[in-house]
């Protein structure tokens, strides 16, 4: 019995030696597997597709501390901060980043960084209100604050500390906007990230910020528990970023401000007509042949993206005369982006590309709008936008209704419902309206003359009047999932 028990005990203890062996620690079993698994939020803030591919500022984090430890990454959004949490739990991920902040919700599943940065918190104001200064304008006025969120965390504090009157009403998440709640006048003020804001005032212009609160929030990666090597290495990496100013880059790129359209005199623009397009025209008139669209239309898309420099170059890294990303130069088979005749060759055949996933039954000049729309905010998001307009009981094959919808999927309640989730919906109208003043400006050039039967002639005859333009064809059911309100 004795030599029995002996040699059970003994494998038990070879068993936990090779369990021990099986389980290496976090950092090494990344790279063994050869990838970084991130999960995170569709927020602008962190994670959302872009036309030509995926963007936000934790994406790019992320990019760069999977490209620091040799490995890929693979970055997928769940549905909020519980779901993170039970993510890292399980062991599904490796780290959560999405604009996060420590809570004791998070001590069971995960261990914080070091935050990376700090977010001022904004008190946000009606236009025609009465703008806020302090803290103590805040006690006797309707606040709108996100249900759990941080901001909200920030105003239970202020309420034990400073300011003991203070009240607020709590908008339930993905629902409403605080934001919204201010736009609308239901609310006086609300109470939003800095960073946040920075997208949301694109669609509620008429908001304002009053002032910041005293406390900024700390912005962190959280990396699941029993990890220390794997929080380690976080800290160094972000550590490095700081000194060598990349994090700082990083994060004033990823302000929805950084995108801001520019509206040039129209002296600026025939001063370019006059200096810089003979250089390209020719191009851009053989682009057309080869496509079949407007040289004039690809003249204006280029115009838009670059003012017609082949040395343009964006934050995001698109470069050239079409301000092409490098992953699309490479689908393009693109060698040079600044060689300017290769760069508007290759935009054109992405316009084309672009064209041919609209539906045929959409007619002049829509067709057109949504082709640039798309080519800028990229397809899926345009079909998102169609739906939302569908479920509404508007024509999705109208531009002029569609135009409206678009800025519908920068809304929580909106793009949490959409196939293709956030976007900067508010970015393909202005787009669209810029390249129509453009196409406007180069058919008006002395010496030219609408081609009748090409798309960009019949569009401008119809871009001064939304709705009126629209060709009445029937509404087709989208292929995608519906919207809310459908």
């Amino acid at each position: 019995m004795a030599a029995a028990a002996l040699a059970a005990l003994l494998a038990v203890l070879v068993g936990i030696g090779s369990c021990g062996k099986l389980a290496p620690p976090a950092l090494d079993a990344i790279r063994a597997r050869g990838e970084l698994r991130v999960a995170t939020l569709n927020l602008p803030t962190c994670y959302y597709l872009g036309a030509q591919g995926t963007e936000g500022l934790e994406f790019e984090l992320a990019s760069a501390y999977a490209a620091r430890l040799g490995v890929r990454l693979t970055m997928y959004p769940l549905a909020n901060e519980r779901a993170l949490q039970a993510e890292l739990a399980a062991g599904r991920a490796d780290i959560a980043a999405a604009s996060l902040t420590n809570t004791p919700e998070w001590s069971r599943a995960a261990e914080p960084a070091e935050p990376y940065g700090s977010i001022p918190q904004l008190v946000v104001y009606q236009r025609n209100g009465v703008r806020p200064r302090d803290t103590l304008q805040l006690e006797s006025a309707r606040l709108a604050v996100r249900a759990g969120s941080a901001q909200e965390r920030i105003l239970q504090r202020l309420k034990s500390t400073v300011a003991p009157p203070l009240q607020w009403e709590e908008t339930a998440p993905s629902v409403a906007d605080p934001v919204e709640d201010v736009d609308s006048g239901e609310a006086q003020y609300a109470i939003v990230d800095a960073r946040e804001f920075s997208f949301a005032h694109h669609l509620y212009p008429d908001v304002e910020v009053g002032f910041a609160l005293p406390e900024e929030r700390p912005v962190q990666w959280m990396v699941r528990r029993d990890a220390p090597g794997l929080l380690g290495s976080v800290n160094a990496f972000f550590r490095d970023l700081r000194v060598t100013g990349r994090l700082a880059l990083l994060l004033q790129q990823s302000s929805g401000d950084t995108r801001r359209f520019e509206y040039e005199e129209s002296r600026e623009f025939q001063e370019h007509v006059a200096e810089r397009l003979p250089h390209y025209r020719a191009w851009f008139e053989k682009a057309a042949g080869d496509t079949g669209l407007d040289w004039r239309l690809l003249a204006a898309v280029g115009y838009q993206e670059s003012k017609w420099d082949p040395r343009a170059q964006s934050d995001e890294g698109a470069r050239g005369v079409m301000m092409l990303t490098a992953d699309t130069a490479q689908a393009l088979g693109l060698k040079d982006r600044t060689d300017p005749e290769q760069s508007i060759y290759a935009g054109a055949r992405y316009l084309a590309q672009v064209r041919e996933k609209i539906p045929e039954r959409i007619a002049e000049p829509d067709r057109t709008w949504f082709t640039v729309a798309a080519y800028n905010v990229g397809f899926g998001h345009l079909e998102d936008a169609r739906i939302i307009t569908q479920s509404l009981g508007k024509d999705p094959d109208s531009w002029a209704e569609v135009r409206l919808r678009l800025p519908l999927l920068a809304q929580e309640r909106w793009y949490t419902h959409a196939r293709h989730g956030y976007a900067r919906g508010w970015e393909p109208v202005q787009f669209v309206d810029r390249i129509q003043r453009f196409l406007r400006l180069l058919e008006w050039q002395p010496g030219e003359s609408p081609q009748v039967g090409t798309s960009a002639a019949a569009a401008a005859t119809a871009v001064a009047s939304p709705g009126g333009a629209a060709t009445a064809v029937p509404a087709r059911a989208a292929p995608h999932s519906s919207a809310p309100g459908s």
